[in-house]
């Protein structure tokens, strides 16, 4: 696999984290305050299926990645605690000055 390949892989796994991140918060941050303030429990279904495909979709990802040599394993690890932690994907880095 090119260099540019390798890129274009780090950048998706990059967005679609950085996209990860931004449904956690909201389903933290808005969707479970409305279950269990407000009774309305149907903001967590949708908003936490758009979470869990984005979740998924990053692990696809991040074992693509580290299956063709575009990431490390160490950087995979990294990147799967940090999706773990509310803000965590925010911090994502793939450079190589990391390892």
């Amino acid at each position: 696999m090119s260099q540019s390949e390798h890129t274009s892989i780090r950048k998706w796994a990059h967005r679609i984290g950085f996209w990860e991140g931004i449904s956690y918060l909201i389903l933290l941050g808005f969707a479970m305050p409305m279950k269990y303030i407000f009774d309305k429990p149907e903001y967590v279904r949708s908003v936490g299926s758009a979470h869990g495909l984005l979740f998924v979709l990053f692990m696809v990802v991040l074992a693509y990645g580290f299956a063709n040599k575009a990431i490390t394993f160490k950087q995979a690890a990294f990147a799967f605690l940090l999706s773990l932690v509310p803000f965590g994907t925010f911090f994502l880095t793939f450079d190589k000055s990391v390892d």
